[in-house]
């Protein structure tokens, strides 16, 4: 046994020592680099006689040793008790500190951004638009010398769309434009009471462009509402968190709060947002789907994502911010409520590039007949709709008779299609009327046609063919209602109207209190193609006197004296407000064509006077 364990022992002595060898290090070095040269002897140096050392009094600390050469510099005295002038008392308890968010304590520690665009970057408040008049907008300098207060009463004044689809065109073209700010107006109240204007009108769009014009740091409180409204009309609800996070408002209400928890949803703080979101809806009783939707919205950034349930059973009416959302999402909105929703609300949806064309086209209309949607780009939807698979409904019908209306192997077969597509316009046919604009004006003229040349006519003009329109001159009948029409969008009529034109057209004029008689009189009247024993004769004859004087008219007239097309422009804008034509008098229609057209603006002047004898 023992000689067992003395084999085993010098075995494992040997092992080990074989281990030991393999793991020496192995010497890589050349030959004469383990015996480095002797380092040279330094040469004596002279050193520095120390200074004589103050006695060392009782209490204090031994001096230090240092080196020769050396200097050591004393330490800053610091006081322990605090600046006789701090302010120490508006500091937050722990309790506060703990209950803040975190854009509170970024404000309170001043680390709040007030700036989004480098100062290389930003931009001038000098002129603010975004139409130049090198690319159609009125002159820059339009507005620059006009009493502060006028712009600002007018602008104010504008709280309800227009009733003329010109009109509203001639208005969106002059708050588009780059134009500088009135004497003594801020350029960001300007801008924000032209944003504001704009989503009146139903231009979000165009109130969008506006408001980035503007940098972000020059927002006021009037800006930054503008700006929100125009971001929710157009679904781009995202597009107003540089605002939100940024601009001072004071707002607290619940869809400022919605919107602060989206916004932090996207600048990284999926945390944060859910659980003041979270929050909010606990305490929301009535609209929770808004929430939820605002939930949805949230958790679609970064990694926040969570399931959310919407249900829209007993949620009520669709109101804007519910339809932005639910549009942003592409969370399908039940049709029921889509069918009892507002006409300015559905008019959105024409111009919201989420939906599916089908979605859009049940706006068309009305954009089409506000003047939202052009002629053009109501052929370009329905275009879409046509060539997509599966489309059903009235819409995919409508597409498909605009589709025969360009194509139809004969003129008749292409103006039965165009009769189609107007007898299902219901109470915004004038729509269907743009949508066929530019298919009335491919048909040859015919004088068989007959009762239809009027209709057809004012097709053509809701896009302004008035030169498509002027080759149907020598087949329409002195007095009728094609006539009319041509008598006030010639663009090259000399001479003037007869009494005897006017006194067919009046004696066969079936409209309530011979509306279409008083309006043709104003039109012509403005654009002076008639002459003043006939406008005397003729006012006589319906009741109208087109010299009473309101203040409205005064100023319009004024502004059309000093040549300043702007404010001639929003004037009319003004005074065309209204949900139908029966708000429209005769004498604001003179007064608007006349000054219209003294400014420069007679197209414009032409196709509203020849749109207010169509829609009578």
């Amino acid at each position: 046994m023992k000689s067992a364990w003395f084999v085993g022992g010098a075995v494992l002595a040997l092992s080990s020592a074989m281990v030991l060898a393999q793991e020496a290090p192995v010497d890589l070095l050349p030959p004469g680099f383990d015996s480095p040269a002797p380092s040279p002897t330094p040469s004596p140096r002279a050193t520095r006689t120390p200074a004589p050392t103050a006695p060392v009094q009782s209490g204090s600390p031994p001096p230090t040793e240092s080196q020769a050469g050396e200097i050591v510099q004393p330490l800053p005295v610091q006081s322990a008790a605090p600046r006789a002038d701090l302010d120490l008392s508006n500091l937050p308890t722990l309790e506060e500190l703990e209950a803040m968010s975190t854009d509170d304590l970024d404000e309170l520690l001043g680390l709040k951004p007030k700036f989004d665009i480098p100062p290389a970057a930003r931009r001038s408040m000098d002129r603010v638009g975004v139409m130049d008049a090198s690319e159609g907008g009125l002159p820059a300098g339009s507005l620059a010398r006009q009493p502060a207060a006028l712009v600002r009463a007018v602008l104010a004044g504008m709280q309800q769309p227009m009733v003329s689809r010109w009109g509203h065109i001639l208005l969106r073209r002059a708050l588009a434009s780059r134009l500088a700010a009135p004497e003594g107006m801020d350029p960001v109240e300007f801008a924000a009471l032209r944003a504001q204007v704009l989503n009146t009108m139903g231009e979000h769009s165009v109130a969008r462009a506006l408001v980035q014009d503007v940098d972000t740091a020059n927002y006021s409180p009037a800006l930054t509402d503008a700006a929100v409204a125009a971001y929710i009309g157009t679904a781009d609800i995202v597009g107003a968190c540089p605002a939100v996070r940024l601009v001072e408002t004071g707002r607290d209400d619940q869809e400022w709060q919605m919107l602060a928890g989206i916004c932090n949803a996207y600048a990284g703080e999926a945390t944060r947002a859910q659980n003041d979101l979270r929050r909010l809806l606990t305490r929301t009783e009535d609209d929770r789907i808004d929430v939820l939707l605002a939930q949805r919205l949230a958790g679609s950034a970064g990694r926040g994502r969570r399931a959310v349930t919407i249900e829209w059973d007993g949620t009520g009416a669709i109101t804007p911010w519910r339809f932005a959302l639910a549009n942003a999402l592409g969370e399908p909105i039940p049709e029921g409520l889509l069918d009892d929703a507002a006409p300015e609300l559905v008019r959105t949806a024409a111009l919201t590039p989420a939906l599916a064309p089908v979605q859009r086209a049940r706006g068309a209309e009305i954009a089409g007949a506000s003047g939202i949607l052009s002629a053009s780009a109501m052929v370009d939807l329905y275009s879409q709709l046509y060539t997509e698979e599966g489309a059903e409904g009235d819409a995919a019908l409508t597409a498909s008779r605009l589709r025969e209306a360009y194509v139809g192997t004969d003129p008749m077969r292409r103006l039965a299609a165009i009769r189609d597509i107007w007898s299902g316009g219901g109470d915004y046919s004038y729509g269907r009327m743009v949508l066929t604009a530019y298919a009335a004006a491919r048909l040859p003229v015919d004088a068989d046609l007959g009762d239809e040349t009027g209709a057809l006519i004012a097709s053509m003009l809701t896009a302004g063919l008035d030169g498509d329109a002027m080759r149907w001159a020598g087949t329409v009948d002195a007095g009728s209602e094609a006539w009319a029409l041509l008598a006030l969008a010639d663009p090259r009529r000399m001479v003037g109207v007869t009494d005897g034109e006017l006194d067919s057209f009046v004696d066969d004029d079936g409209s309530a209190g011979q509306r279409r008689s008083r309006l043709l009189l104003a039109g012509l009247a403005g654009l002076e193609r008639i002459g003043s024993g006939e406008i005397a004769e003729y006012s006589g004859r319906l009741g109208l006197d087109f010299s009473a004087q309101t203040r409205w008219t005064r100023m319009i007239d004024r502004a059309a004296e000093v040549d300043n097309p702007a404010l001639v422009a929003m004037l009319a804008g003004l005074g065309m407000q209204g949900s139908s034509w029966d708000r429209m008098t005769a004498r604001h229609l003179y007064h608007i064509v006349s000054a219209l057209r003294r400014v420069g603006l007679e197209a414009e002047a032409r196709m509203i006077a020849a749109e207010a004898v169509a829609r009578a």
